[in-house]
């Protein structure tokens, strides 16, 4: 009996602790669910029409290039640098309505829960449902050749 006892007892814990690592708890950047694919990105600015928007301060694109992550990026010029910011919602686990959108041209918007950030820096919004910011990629930019590497 003592024997069925323990092994029943490391098979619940087993369990129990698998779940609670596979579970959508919180981590410091995003949620643990939060998906971690390799990003390797790059796009020319003076070759691709459709990313002419990011040659201009204020402009922003969203990227759905292979290996863009799962959901894509959105990049921001601000001034003479560029945020890359990921579109899954880093405060939610991923589902049909936490793709983030690109709001009036001054906001980053979760559709699910309606939670803002501000376009050019990041931040919630105030009344915001979560302090987490997007979750963003580092880049490398050659102005010469106006080719913008994004990885990670």
């Amino acid at each position: 009996m003592k024997k069925t006892f323990s092994i029943l007892s490391i098979f619940i814990i087993l369990i129990f602790s698998n779940l609670s690592i596979n579970s959508c708890g919180s981590r410091e950047d995003t949620v643990s669910c939060f998906p971690n694919v390799p990003i390797n990105v790059t796009i020319n600015l003076n070759t691709m029409p459709k990313y002419n928007a990011l040659n201009y301060d204020n402009g922003w694109a969203y990227i759905n290039e292979q290996q863009s992550g799962t959901r894509g990026l959105i990049i921001v010029r601000t001034g003479n640098v560029f945020k890359i910011y990921d579109r899954n919602a880093p405060h939610l686990c991923p589902d049909n309505d936490t793709t983030l959108e690109v709001k009036d041209n001054i906001a980053i918007i979760c559709p699910k829960d309606n939670t803002k950030w501000i376009l050019r820096t990041g931040q919630p919004e105030a009344g915001s449902k979560t302090s987490l910011p997007p979750k963003t990629y580092p880049y490398n930019y050659d102005e010469v050749s106006k080719t913008l590497n994004i990885y990670f």
